[in-house]
Parts: C-alpha cells; sequence; structure tokens
C-alpha cells in the first residue's frame, strides 16, 4: 500500500463500500486507487470516509516479473488519473532510490 487517507468516521449502521480503477499501468506494475464510502441508511446519505492507493507487481508462473496490458485512456477523467499516478510512481521510485534496502522473504511460497 502506497497511502492511504482516512478522511471521517464510519459509525455503527453505516454500509460501507469501495470503489477501485485501475489508474496507472506500467511494464510490470499497476497503481490501484480506492476511494471508501459509507451511506446512512437512514438518510441515505453518502460520505467519501477514505482513500487509498495501492501498486501491484505483475509475476509469471516463475515469481519473475511478467509485462502487463497498457490501459485504453478513453476519457479525460481516466488521463487526468493516469497523469496523476504516473506523478506518484515517479515521486514514490525517487524516494525508493534514497532508501534502498534488500528485501527478505517473510513466508514459504506453496509447492508449485
Amino acid at each position: 500500500m502506497n497511502s492511504a487517507n482516512i478522511i471521517s468516521p464510519v459509525f455503527i449502521g453505516n454500509l460501507v463500500f469501495a470503489k477501485a480503477s485501475c489508474n496507472y499501468i506500467s511494464n510490470t506494475s499497476m497503481e490501484i486507487g480506492v476511494r471508501i464510502e459509507a451511506e446512512c441508511l437512514r438518510t441515505g446519505t453518502h460520505t467519501h470516509v477514505g482513500s487509498a492507493y495501492l501498486t501491484f507487481d505483475a509475476l509469471d508462473e516463475n515469481d519473475k516479473p511478467t509485462s502487463v496490458p497498457k490501459l485504453i485512456l478513453e476519457t479525460k477523467e481516466v488521463k487526468r488519473r493516469f497523469e496523476d499516478a504516473k506523478k506518484r510512481r515517479e515521486t514514490r521510485l525517487h524516494h525508493v532510490k534514497k532508501h534502498k534496502h534488500t528485501q527478505q522473504l517473510c513466508i514459504a511460497r506453496p509447492e508449485k
């Protein structure tokens, strides 16, 4: 998870749901944006309660990076999300390079 923002509380009795969209695809990874909303079942009022950005890497059957299909940018909104995500990716990669460390596996993969 790259970032998560809690905007407002969710109350007992609210219906909570998530909307997700694929905002950006590079060669082997993608950013998914998630918007969390709560609905008051008494009034029908919807409230934006949280947002998050998650990055996933595509791996093949041998756990090696593999390419993913490109996004088709059809609307202004999709194009805006793509450009915003591209900027977040550049910032994230710059930050990662400054704090490079060796990733250690913490779980054993099941046998194939």
